[in-house]
């Protein structure tokens, strides 16, 4: 069973818009709502390829209702902690004309000390009949930037396959790898923010892949606009990957990252060679972008597009960290 975390959990709601102005009146073409967060949008993704998942986190308010409501009448198992806040709504207004895509985010709920106790507490329960542990997305207003970590480090004899993934927060994120996630996949911004610098380069994503497992990270994965970049540890050996594709036709940007790492996480576990973790965790995040909605795609479009998913071994000198 993989558990998947969202502690700051939304309902989404994505607009296709023709033309889209600021300041003018449009009407919506087309049109999904969907429970959303990191972690949820993972859990759908990894139920669409066959993965036994459950979704927990933390929920509230009517909002909050509606996402739990929803999620099951997708067959996505969960079981969250009922907050006293209500949970955020998105929107994305996605036009097909440009290719522009707009989002507006609340910031979600305060979350009360007792209230993230709960979900600790939620969450060594629910390892015991989990496998893997997916820690998605930002984290609410007023819970420490440290949860990340002192979640992984209670679960650290469990022995756990562990993901951290996007917290989009530097501080977060830190801690979190000196806790030693297994995977952990961020975007380029994300990677900068932890740097302290713009990348134009494989050695700038290299260099500060590097400093991060010093930090404490054991596979790491960042993503950029034309693909990844990867450092993937096994036992001893480490291996740095490029994979890249060309710009496919896309309906939405959204859930791109979410469904990497739904396509990372099942190809590890059907136990596939690295090179091909790769692709297929790309091509199932292309595969998403073809559809309105994070976490839905076609199968029948990942297994295409991972044929044009291009991989090259990195040369990782002079930059590898001691391991």
């Amino acid at each position: 069973m993989i558990t998947t975390v969202t502690l700051n959990t939304a309902m989404d709601r994505s607009l296709v818009v023709p033309n889209f102005l600021v300041g003018r009146r449009h009407r919506a073409s087309s049109g999904v709502t969907l429970p959303g967060g990191k972690g949820i949008s993972i859990a759908r993704a990894l139920r669409r390829l066959g993965e036994p998942v459950i979704a927990t986190g933390m929920a509230g308010g009517l909002t909050g209702a509606n996402i739990i409501e929803r999620l099951t009448d997708e067959g996505i198992l969960n079981d969250f902690v009922r907050i006293a806040e209500p949970s955020r709504t998105s929107t994305a207004v996605i036009d097909p004309v440009t290719g522009v895509h707009t989002e507006i985010n609340e910031y979600g709920p305060r979350v009360a000390e007792h209230e993230v106790d709960l979900l600790v507490e939620k969450l060594q329960y629910l390892a015991r009949a989990s496998t893997c542990l997916v820690l998605a997305g930002s984290l609410p207003r007023e819970v420490p930037a440290d949860i990340y970590q002192r979640v992984l480090r209670g679960l650290a004899n469990r022995r756990l396959f562990t993901v951290v993934t996007q917290p989009d927060d530097a501080e977060a994120l830190r801690l979190a790898l000196t806790a030693e996630p297994s995977l952990t996949v961020i975007d380029q911004r994300e990677a900068e923010d932890f740097a302290g610098n713009e990348f134009g380069s494989d050695e700038d994503f290299v260099i500060a892949m590097g400093e991060m497992a010093r930090t404490g990270g054991q596979s790491i994965v960042v993503l950029h606009a034309g693909g990844c970049v990867g450092r993937i540890k096994q036992g001893k050996t480490v291996t740095w990957h490029s994979a890249e594709f060309d710009p496919v036709e896309a309906v939405s940007q959204l859930g791109f990252a979410d469904c990497f790492v739904a396509g990372a996480l099942h190809a590890t576990f059907d136990d596939r060679p690295v090179a091909e973790r790769y692709t297929f965790a790309l091509a199932t995040g292309l595969a998403n972008n073809r559809a309105l909605g994070a976490g839905v795609f076609e199968l029948g479009d990942t297994v295409r597009l991972q044929k044009e998913v291009r991989l090259r071994e990195l040369d990782r000198t002079p930059v590898e960290s001691a391991d």
